[in-house]
């Protein structure tokens, strides 16, 4: 009795242990996400000062425009 309850455990497991290595799914999200990551880090890279700087330069353009107009409304 308990041979075959030894055997039958042992057939289950290496059953669900092989299931388990055969499904690829979740390799496949890894490596999405991995390459994820890898082109994040290479878009940071190549704009991360270049980008910063022209952000930078609109915006205080933006706000220069604004602070003349309200100079010239006020003249007027």
């Amino acid at each position: 009795m308990f041979n075959k309850l030894c055997a039958k455990a042992y057939a289950t497991t290496a059953s669900y242990v092989h299931s388990f290595s055969a499904d690829k799914r979740g390799v496949t999200a890894i490596e999405y996400a991995i390459i994820a990551v890898a082109i994040s880090a290479i878009v940071l890279t190549v704009f991360n000062g270049s980008l910063k700087e022209a952000l930078q330069g609109a915006l205080n353009t933006v706000s220069d425009n604004i602070d003349k107009a309200a100079e010239v409304k006020v003249t007027k």
